[in-house]
């Protein structure tokens, strides 16, 4: 990138800025065996055990979609997944020790890595700033 990037607008500069840390933490997460939308299940699995069903809403995925990333959640060891033993449909999902290890991990990485924010001097006050576009952007197209 040229110095003209102190020209480009605004949305294009979020648009470079988010694929480029998509793309980083895709990386660092792939060499733990895990993917962005695993790195979200595990997140909603942090307080305890969900359904699967609830995991699709909370992630805002179909129920097949779901059923994919729990498998291979599970198939890495940061999942286990069993029978609710009232309904035999219904699937309970619980994060394990590794995969508690691993959030914790992605995490800090967030947090604290050169390679994924390390340009941002004020890390809680970035996050405010990109929840508070986010809830401004998304109240006026869901009105």
């Amino acid at each position: 990138m040229g110095a003209d990037v102190a020209s480009w607008p605004t949305g294009r500069l979020l648009s470079v800025a988010a694929r480029v840390v998509e793309k980083r933490f895709e990386d660092f997460l792939a060499g733990r065996g895990l993917t962005h939308a695993g790195m979200i299940t595990l997140h909603h699995l942090a307080d305890g055990p969900r359904s699967q069903r609830e995991l699709a809403v909370l992630c805002k995925v179909t129920d097949q979609t779901m059923s994919r990333t729990i498998e291979h959640l599970d198939r890495g060891g940061h999942v286990v997944r069993s029978q609710d033993p009232n309904d035999r449909r219904r699937t309970s999902v619980k994060i394990t020790p590794a995969g508690r290890r691993a959030l914790a991990a992605a995490r800090r990485e967030e947090r604290e890595s050169d390679t994924l924010l390390g340009a941002v001097d004020d890390y809680e006050h970035f996050r405010r700033q990109l929840i508070a576009l986010i809830a401004a952007a998304t109240s006026t197209t869901e009105d």
